[in-house]
């Protein structure tokens, strides 16, 4: 199609010719004069500057000489910041700093050029302040300040054009020393070198005078928003004592990488796309693992939404593991009530490269195992904090043509003959228990009551004949339950996971062991390792039932003078009750070895439901309740009737007296649902009240005597 010719008279040409000019003169006029004022106009930008510091902050900004060097470059010297009342932050021999001009046209300030010659930034933390506290000084006078909604996005886009802004295309720091002292007790230093030029970044920093040496090197193009770092040390890991030594950890890397690949909006969304990665990252943490764990490689190509009133790390983001990789979604919602979301998806790879990823030391148990097949792992979690009891959870780690083909450390079969199982205490180990025949203590399944077997099952795990290892509603239930408690109060561990805590790992209570006792959970229920029944035999003879009292053998006739096969109902409940807190079991008793009244309850509920399920005849007067006796040569060992005794006061410190209330606070599921926390108050106060609470200290430290005797005679 052919542009139709459009005439203009000449004379119109001619005036825009003259508007043009007279513009263009207009504009070298202004400039010429803002050149010649400029130093003028400097000095009191400068001044103004460092009175706002003064009256915003309470800085004492002191700058020797300031002036321009070129068309849009100012150099500074004998540059100091001084907080009020506090150690000098900042002192700068001399500063030049270049401006990009075009963009100053439009309000945005971005650097063409630093360069820095001697100078140092110095933290001091001392008592209870540090000489950066100022600027939580101007946070909360920003914070009243701030009307409206919050824009999580905008804010996002901002901060970071901010950084970007800042950073140079050419740069070139000298003898820069960053410094960190610690109340005198612990000092960092990092002297700094650093060129940028034609977007290539170098970076030198000897640490601590020559503790060591780290490296810095990279690619900026902050108006592309695309930046790239790779840190690493001469001839040792990357690694910082101080912070090991503050989060009682140590963390170090061969290398670290970073990527800053775009960051835009994408709707009302701001995306930010990027990459981390590490080669041999080391982490020893007591509460992550009592052993050194070493992440060989790991990756993250992460995608992160920023949108009005949330935080998330995208689905289309991978993790990789070595060969291994899996798609997170994290999501935080803020608002009147905050949304955690977390979904994890694993495709279906194979088993062994997921294996193979696991970082080295995280489940030596496994180490050496040899598997063959494929697996897929799905998670989901939703907790919405204003409705917890709504929480979701799910978690299916689903096995192709899966089969193990050589045992690790542990063979995970070694439960089906007899083994020694050596019960620990306080981290000790108590005694090695023979777990067969020839154990005289030692109960076949068969030949232990079919109460107490259905007491404890409908206590601990109703469908563990049923379940593969793990039960999801319990799981869920137990999220909201310490959710709402703001405190760990219900597990959700079924007696596969028991046993298997007990059986095969160490007692140290860490992450990395949880981890493993999950994983081996689901290696023997999904591959049929060891039976149902074999399973509980084990249980039923290694769980703790008293003071160094292990099995239904032992506290069958430890409490009743009685063979497991021969307990009652009652028993059974005594026993069931006493699972989640054995050492509380003598506390149950009164003086004449029958039991509390406030068990009734517990008594009532569970043979209720072991009646509704038949387990068991319906009786209403309590589930012989009453005819539960201990022993009579324990009775003698019993607390007064008159006092109860605080149960989860058990240590070894005779120097005070356990708290007196009205009953023990058991912990389990059903304790619970009749008020565990508040006190009973059928329960008569103690009678006697002209004993002192030295006589008190010193009947319980004698009863404790007695009965540590009796136990050790067991």
């Amino acid at each position: 199609m052919q542009i139709p010719k459009i005439n203009i008279p000449k004379k119109y040409l001619k005036i825009g010719a003259w508007v043009l000019g007279v513009f263009f003169i207009v504009c070298i006029a202004l400039g010429a004069v803002a050149y010649s004022k400029r130093e003028a106009l400097l000095k009191k930008m400068v001044a103004k500057a460092i009175a706002k510091a003064n009256k915003d902050y309470d800085l004492d900004v002191k700058i020797g000489s300031a002036g321009f060097t070129g068309l849009s470059t100012v150099k500074m010297t004998a540059i100091s910041i001084v907080p009020k009342d506090r150690d000098t932050l900042s002192s700068i021999n001399e500063l030049s700093v270049g401006v990009k001009l075009f963009p100053l046209i439009f309000g945005n300030v971005k650097l063409s050029e630093i360069k820095l010659n001697n100078g140092f930034v110095s933290v001091v933390l001392k008592d209870s302040t540090t000489n950066i506290d100022f600027i939580l000084k101007r946070k909360k006078k920003d914070s009243t300040e701030t009307k409206g909604k919050v824009n999580l996005a905008d804010i996002a886009s901002n901060v970071l054009n901010e950084v970007l802004y800042k950073i140079p295309d050419d740069l070139d720091v000298k003898n820069m020393l960053f410094k960190f002292n610690d109340h005198d007790t612990a000092k960092l230093s990092f002297a700094t070198e650093a060129v940028i030029d034609g977007g290539d970044l170098k970076s030198t920093i000897n640490v601590n005078e020559g503790e060591s040496k780290w490296h810095i090197d990279g690619y900026v193009n902050p108006g592309s928003k695309e930046l790239s770092f790779t840190a690493y040390a001469d001839g040792k890991k990357l690694e910082l004592p101080y912070l090991n030594n503050k989060l009682h950890a140590k963390l170090s890397f061969d290398t670290l990488q970073t990527e800053l690949k775009n960051a835009k909006y994408s709707g009302d969304d701001y995306k930010i796309s990027g990459s981390w990665s590490v080669k041999n990252m080391l982490i020893n943490q007591p509460r992550i693992a009592s052993n050194d764990i070493v992440v060989q490689s790991a990756k993250l190509d992460a995608d992160v939404l920023i949108g009005p009133n949330y935080i998330a790390l995208d689905s289309t983001s991978t993790a990789y593991l070595k060969n291994a990789s899996i798609h997170p979604f994290v999501k935080y919602t803020l608002g009147k009530n905050k949304i955690y979301e977390l979904k994890l998806n694993a495709e279906e790879q194979d088993a062994q490269a997921i294996f193979e990823a696991f970082p080295q030391g995280l489940f030596e148990s496994l180490d050496g195992l040899k598997v063959q097949g494929k697996v897929k792992y799905n998670l989901n979690f939703y907790l919405d904090t204003k409705i917890p009891d709504s929480v979701r959870f799910s978690s299916t780690l689903t096995p192709v043509d899966f089969k193990i083909l050589q045992w690790g450390k542990t063979n995970l079969q070694k439960i089906n003959s007899p083994f020694v199982y050596t019960p620990y205490e306080y981290g000790k180990p108590m005694r090695d228990i023979i777990i067969g025949p020839a154990n005289h203590n030692f109960t076949p399944l068969n030949a232990i009551s079919k109460n107490f077997i259905n007491a404890v099952l409908t206590a601990e795990d109703p469908s563990f004949y049923t379940h593969n290892g793990f039960v999801e509603e319990s799981i869920r239930k137990s999220i909201a339950v310490n959710y709402k408690e703001k405190k760990f109060k219900r597990g959700g561990s079924t007696i596969s996971m028991q046993l298997v805590k007990n059986v095969y790992l160490s007692r140290q209570k860490t992450l990395a062991r949880k981890a493993e006792e999950i994983l081996i959970v689901w290696l023997i229920e999904h591959n049929h390792l060891v039976s149902k029944q074999r399973m509980l035999e084990v249980y039923f003879n290694i769980m703790e039932l008293g003071q160094n009292i292990y099995g239904i053998g032992e506290a069958s006739r430890y409490y009743f003078g009685k063979q497991p096969a021969d307990l009652t109902i009652g028993d059974g409940l005594f026993l069931a009750s006493i699972v989640p807190k054995p050492k509380a079991s003598m506390y149950k008793f009164m003086a004449d070895g029958s039991l509390k009244p406030y068990m009734y309850n517990y008594f009532r509920f569970m043979g209720n439901i072991m009646a509704r399920r038949g387990l068991t005849p319906s009786d209403s007067s309590g589930y012989g309740f009453y005819n539960v006796r201990l022993r009579e040569g324990l009775r003698q060992y019993l607390a007064p009737d008159t006092a109860a005794v605080d149960t989860t006061v058990f240590d070894d410190d005779d120097s005070e007296m356990p708290q007196v209330i009205m009953q023990d606070k058991n912990k389990n599921l059903f304790d619970r649902i009749f008020g565990g926390g508040k006190k009973d108050t059928a329960t008569i106060k103690t009678a006697d009240t002209t004993k002192t609470k030295k006589q008190l200290r010193q009947e319980r430290r004698e009863q404790r005597r007695k009965e540590r005797e009796l136990e050790s005679g067991q």
